[in-house]
């Protein structure tokens, strides 16, 4: 067998796994709802998506002194991506905000980079996965800690036309060591319909500290019905989420709107 040397998009990750790891404890964001699927944008693009979430019927005690309250609270980002290479996409969101909220109004909530590894061309796999890191510098109403963070694996297959997607994800404010990590997962079942649609089962969970799970009554765990559709303009994904614990949400709606920026560069 011959000898491989280590593919950068393997040694980027582990590097930035390492920052993450030293030193975690996390709490769930809420400006974007969506299960990861490995593709990027393509090397040389910009992509913006915009994200958009609003929740009818949610939680209404603070998850931390000051924090925004959930319920009827509209929340989202500006995702902007850039393809580095094929198998390396950056990203910022800037900036993430709250249009309304019971009790803080409209507000500025901070802004993430993120670095998202993955398996070139993963829509041409059957088998696919990547990791995702985020480095979170919030305002004390959108977090509790002003720095936070997330490593979110991606873990999927292409069936044809079913699509498995599992994020293990794992969040941290950097507090209380290896205990203070949070599982926070997501997974979703597609279906791929003709002409660039499909329909998906997700499902978004929090199940608090890694080492020492919330009961399962306290726990956050959402199912969501949702519909994507792909165009050379716009591609769309919207779908309504039920809280099935009451530590979620009842009723919540979301849109991700995103396009390319420019075309495709030849490199």
């Amino acid at each position: 067998m011959k000898t491989r040397s280590i593919h950068p998009c393997l040694s980027g990750a582990v590097f930035a796994g390492l920052l993450l790891l030293g030193m975690p404890a996390a709490f769930a964001q809420t400006d974007e709802i969506q299960v990861y699927d490995a593709e990027i944008a393509q090397k040389g693009v910009f992509n913006l998506m915009i994200h958009s979430n609003y929740t009818v019927i949610g939680r209404k005690s603070l998850g931390f002194p000051g924090a925004i309250i959930a319920n009827q609270s509209e929340n989202g980002a500006a995702e902007w991506a850039y393809g580095v290479a094929d198998w390396f996409e950056q990203g910022v969101y800037l900036p993430v905000y709250t249009l309304h909220s019971e009790n803080h109004g409209t507000t500025a909530n901070g802004f993430k980079l993120r670095e998202l590894f993955v398996r070139p061309h993963a829509a041409e796999h059957t088998f696919f996965y990547g990791v995702n890191f985020e480095f979170s510098v919030n305002r004390l109403y959108w977090e509790p800690r002003r720095i936070s963070s997330e490593i979110r694996p991606i873990v999927g297959v292409h069936l044809h036309p079913i699509d498995l997607i599992i994020n293990p994800i794992l969040d941290t404010d950097y507090t209380g060591g290896f205990r203070g990590l949070q599982f926070n997962p997501a997974a979703r079942i597609a279906y791929n319909l003709p002409r660039e649609w499909a329909v998906a089962v997700e499902w978004y969970g929090g199940f608090g500290p890694l080492r020492d799970f919330d009961t399962v009554n306290n726990q956050f765990h959402e199912v969501w019905a949702v519909v994507d559709h792909n165009s050379k303009i716009v591609n769309i994904e919207t779908g309504g989420g039920v809280g099935v614990t009451a530590g979620a949400d009842r009723l919540t709606f979301k849109v991700m709107v995103s396009r390319d920026l420019n075309s495709r560069k030849n490199n």
